[in-house]
């Protein structure tokens, strides 16, 4: 369910992505990257932690680094019994 979830995700970010790709036209780099900017550039760190920190003050909940959230989704899968490495 969660698989299906995150991959239908991603096609219809990379549907967008695509559109972005067309209307800017011999202007946007082919990098290979996943999650650009608009105009096909690679995502500055700094502002995704930006984001991420806006978004959490946004919700009530404490500025976190995207880093934390990482050993914290690590802490939840191993309690659930996830094997590391998977």
């Amino acid at each position: 369910m969660a698989r299906a979830v995150v991959v239908r995700a991603l096609r219809d970010h990379q549907q967008g992505q695509e559109a972005e790709r067309l209307a800017l036209g011999v202007k946007w780099p082919s990098l290979g990257y996943v999650f650009t900017t608009p105009i096909g550039t690679p995502l500055d760190p700094r502002n995704c932690t930006r984001l991420v920190q806006d978004q959490c003050v946004a919700a009530g909940l404490p500025a976190i680094r995207l880093h934390d959230l990482r050993h914290g989704c690590v802490s939840v899968l191993l309690a659930l019994g996830v094997p590391p490495g998977r």
